[in-house]
């Protein structure tokens, strides 16, 4: 310690150079460093989702969920395995230890699921995913003077997609309007009056409003994909469906047997601030994105978002 206090004491411009280090590895530590509202802390969760429609939960428990869980026994670095079997559905999560590799444990989950035998048919494709640990870093409300809940859907939609371009934003959840529906409602007068049944109806629609791929033509110049993209999301694009034809020309189009709208859910999911629709946005950062950095670009955004009826509110 004496030689270290002498060497200082007769080369003192090795001290200034090394407080001036000091300080500018200081300053860019402090830049570097990401905002959190609690200290970071690395996801230790994989979450299997089932979905199989029709199924019972005993259905699910016996037919998916035990068959995955056999299948993850043994495999290194995970600590508890806990289900929920619902209907129709099926959660399965995945607690791995402390110092296991989430990343290695979720390959080794994905390879244990892909070697169950059999799933029961008609069942969709397990989703494997690590749950990723996100902390809230803002919330805000939109609503609107007299705006129809669709037209208050619109604007969110478009500030969520304006927020989801900014860099450091990528977790944003929206609340506040059901799902939204096409309601075919058949009238049963036209149906006996054309000689139609509803299993007509049914199958016109579904033979018709297709989204798939029909495969492709190979020549000697060009290849050529052959895909069917009728798939309709509104009511009104609906109207125009063949129902029924026949030789002579006549056309029976589902608008004349059955009367077709937009609608809402009937899952009653409102949020009203000050006796007004509104709709709620909450914004999270992961452990990659800075918090304070993201909050502050989200409150310039509305600032300069130009509306004369909608408004926001913090909370």
């Amino acid at each position: 310690m004496k030689k270290i206090i002498s060497y200082f004491i007769k080369y003192h411009v090795a001290v200034n150079i090394i407080i001036i280090a000091v300080v500018i590895f200081g300053y860019l530590g402090t830049k570097s460093m990401k905002s959190s509202f609690f200290p970071l802390s690395e996801s230790q969760f994989i979450n299997i989702s089932v979905i199989y429609p029709g199924a019972s939960p005993q259905e699910m428990e016996e037919g998916v969920v035990l068959k995955i869980e056999d299948n993850l026994k043994g495999l290194v670095g995970i600590d508890r395995v806990t289900s929920v079997s619902r209907e129709n559905s099926a959660t399965i999560s995945v607690e791995t230890y402390v110092d296991s590799d989430i990343d290695v444990v979720l390959a080794d989950v994905k390879n244990a699921v892909d070697r169950v035998p059999s799933f029961p048919t008609g069942m969709e494709p397990p989703v494997i995913a690590k749950i990723e640990s996100v902390m809230p870093t803002i919330s805000f409300t939109v609503s609107g003077n007299d705006l129809p809940l669709t037209t208050l859907k619109k604007y969110t939609r478009d500030v969520e997609n304006d927020l989801r371009a900014m860099p450091g934003i990528s977790q944003i959840s929206i609340t506040g309007f059901p799902d939204e529906e096409i309601e075919i409602a058949v009238r049963e007068i036209d149906l006996r009056a054309f000689d139609l049944t509803f299993a007509d109806v049914a199958k016109a629609i579904q033979q018709s409003n297709l989204l798939v791929s029909g495969g492709n033509i190979k020549t000697d110049y060009e290849d050529y994909l052959i895909r069917a993209r009728n798939r309709k999301y509104y009511g009104a694009d609906l109207t125009n469906i063949i129902v029924k034809a026949d030789q002579s020309g006549n056309v029976i189009y589902l608008k004349d047997v059955a009367t077709v709208r937009d609608r809402w859910n009937e899952n009653p999911d409102r949020l009203f601030y000050n006796d007004e629709v509104a709709i709620s946005i909450q914004v999270s950062n992961t452990n990659s994105e800075d918090m304070l950095a993201s909050a502050d670009i989200i409150k310039i955004y509305i600032k300069n978002f130009l509306s004369f009826n909608v408004i926001f509110h913090f909370y």
